[in-house]
């Protein structure tokens, strides 16, 4: 069964987008911990991020610090906090969070809520500074 990543890729989801290529998709979390948490996400499925191919693994790597550059540009943060966790969804992602602290990276904190106008706002301003 097709992760609900797999379905964003598809085009059978819609996603707030930042950014994708051939082989990856960044987007906004819809869950987010911070404004501005954004998931990466390599369009093959697979389930678990070390059982990708080193090709692909180094990819995501690579894809995750340009788009981690965009967010820390567009959102005001020390740091952009990375995580990889991969119990929520059987599809290998990395989250990058905007972070003023190490408290910041909690999953277990309650998530933030923004309306679908201010998501196309956050998603806008990150993706505005991939282009600069």
């Amino acid at each position: 069964m097709a992760s609900i990543f797999s379905k964003i890729v598809a085009g059978e989801l819609p996603c707030y987008k930042i950014a994708e290529t051939n082989d990856f998709l960044a987007f906004l979390d819809v869950f987010p911990l911070r404004k501005g948490h954004t998931l990466v996400i390599p369009k093959k499925e697979v389930d678990y991020i070390f059982d990708l191919d080193d090709e692909t693994f180094a990819g995501l790597q690579l894809f995750s610090k340009i788009v981690a550059k965009a967010v820390h540009k567009a959102i005001p943060c020390k740091r952009i906090g990375t995580a990889v966790i991969g119990l929520e969804v059987p599809h290998a992602h990395i989250h990058l969070v905007p972070i003023e602290d190490v408290t910041d990276l909690d999953f277990s904190q309650e998530k933030m809520s923004f309306s679908k106008e201010e998501m196309e706002t956050i998603a806008g301003s990150i993706r505005a500074q991939l282009e600069s």
